[in-house]
């Protein structure tokens, strides 16, 4: 998939652990960790609008588009 999460290093940049993100965006932990480590197919607006205003940042810095490399 060529959009990229990268949460855990926002999270690890302002030192905040799963759980406590988790229960200050109002997620359970089960899905912060889907969304976390790529799998999820989808997010709320509503969702990473809490991530930012909790880790204090942009949705570009969480979320990174990279184009899929075409075979020869």
């Amino acid at each position: 998939m060529p959009i990229i999460v990268n949460l855990d290093v926002m999270m690890a940049r302002r030192k905040i652990s799963a759980g406590d993100l988790a229960a200050q965006i109002g997620i359970t932990p089960a899905n912060l960790s889907i969304l976390k480590n790529n799998k999820a197919k989808a997010v709320r607006f509503s969702t990473l609008e809490e991530i930012c205003k909790v880790l204090d940042c942009q949705p570009g810095d969480i979320l990174q588009y990279i184009p899929e490399q075409k075979e020869l």
